[in-house]
């Protein structure tokens, strides 16, 4: 219930008086009785009327109804005063005999501390945050936890073609290859996180090998010792080799370790276009690629200044109206259901697990403060940072 006070004042308790009176009265009536019969009772500073003119008292309020030739209700007093003054002024309301000629009776049912009925709202309320806080807290817990945990799996080996040769899932989808030696080289490619790879499994080159040689790029990782001499050779007979790696002079490629593996590779590639799903993560990370359109850099600049250091995502359609504004938080659940959004301008950092998101559901450019470890990115999709666009 809402208690009127000037709004220099606050209601810290509000008395609560039940009376019969025997004969119909109305209100004013009542308040009538309250006002004259405490008047005088304590001196002019306990007076009703000089207490609501300084604000220690609101609006008395009065509720009744009449039956049978009796009329009961409730007196409702708010006051700002402390409890001992509250106090007196209830008991003085509880004194009157009369309301006009009619005999009555005024009993206090309580004194209620209006302060501690709004600490109990605000503590529910506040129970009610931590729950809602601690809800989504474990659900991005999971989530995240599950990303880490999915991206240290290790792939299995499959087959692959007519001869069967061991290889791993990045066969199929990257266009750039490791050709090794053996089964056990290639697990020892999958568990550094590199899948585009296959063996050559023998000491003649398959059919599936010679057919994949004209179909990709290869790169032969091979052994540091005479045997990896002689595959070489072979290959270059039946095929294209673009790039050859070697183990270490003596060493075997199943012999290295992640970390030797990595190094020999990333040492000699320069650009991040080897498909592999990382362990141990390469230090290179791809240059934000400037071909926003004029017109969406001209809407970005607009949204800037209200959107930096809000932690909010803006999608926008393909005529540039902005569609939905959201918390960072929810672009990726938001995402799955969206299916008018072209562009996303977000306070944030672009990662490869929202390049994927995005790419999936048809997103034409992403643009944020700056890219995390982004390794793939679609060749439909641009990423930009407001940095490039004159923004900071």
């Amino acid at each position: 219930m809402y208690y009127y006070l000037p709004e220099t004042s606050i209601v810290k308790y509000v008395a609560r008086l039940k009376f019969d009176v025997e004969g119909v009265i109305e209100k004013a009536d009542a308040v009538g009785a309250i006002f004259g019969q405490t008047e005088g009772l304590f001196g002019p500073e306990m007076n009703l009327h000089e207490l609501q003119k300084s604000w220690k008292v609101g609006r008395i309020e009065i509720n009744l109804k009449s039956k049978n030739d009796v009329t009961e209700g409730e007196v409702l007093i708010p006051m700002s005063t402390d409890i001992s003054t509250a106090a007196l002024i209830s008991a003085a309301v509880e004194s009157i005999d009369k309301v006009g000629p009619c005999a009555a009776r005024f009993t206090l049912s309580e004194i209620e501390d209006v302060r501690s009925s709004k600490r109990r709202v605000i503590v529910e309320r506040a129970k009610k945050i931590m729950k809602e806080w601690a809800s989504k807290s474990i659900s991005e817990s999971e989530n995240i936890v599950k990303d880490v945990a999915d991206s240290t799996k290790r792939a299995r080996i499959i087959s692959f073609g007519k001869d069967n040769l061991p290889a791993g899932p990045g066969i199929y989808t990257s266009d750039h290859v490791f050709l090794v030696e053996g089964r056990a080289d290639v697990v020892n490619l999958l568990r550094t996180g590199y899948e585009n790879v296959v063996a050559i499994d023998g000491a003649k080159i398959p059919e599936s090998i010679k057919r994949l040689m004209n179909e990709k790029k290869i790169t032969a990782f091979l052994d540091g010792d005479r045997g990896g001499d002689l595959i070489l050779k072979e290959l270059e007979q039946v095929g294209k080799v673009q790039k050859v790696l070697r183990a270490p002079n003596g060493k075997e490629v199943e012999d290295l370790t992640p970390l030797e593996i990595d190094k020999i590779i990333q040492q000699s590639f320069v650009r991040p276009s080897v498909a592999r799903t990382s362990v141990v993560k390469a230090k290179v990370k791809p240059k934000a690629v400037i071909r926003i359109p004029a017109d969406l850099s001209t809407k970005i600049k607009e949204l800037f200044p209200k959107l930096n250091g809000t932690l909010e995502a803006v999608l926008i359609d393909a005529n540039l109206k902005e569609t939905d504004r959201i918390p960072v938080s929810q672009l990726y659940q938001k995402l799955e259901s969206s299916n008018n959004a072209t562009f996303i301008v977000f306070d944030g950092i672009i990662t490869q697990r929202l390049v994927e998101a995005a790419s999936q559901v048809n997103i034409k450019a992403l643009v944020g403060h700056r890219t995390g470890d982004v390794r793939n990115v679609p060749s439909n999709l641009i990423l930009n940072i407001f940095k490039d666009l004159g923004l900071s």
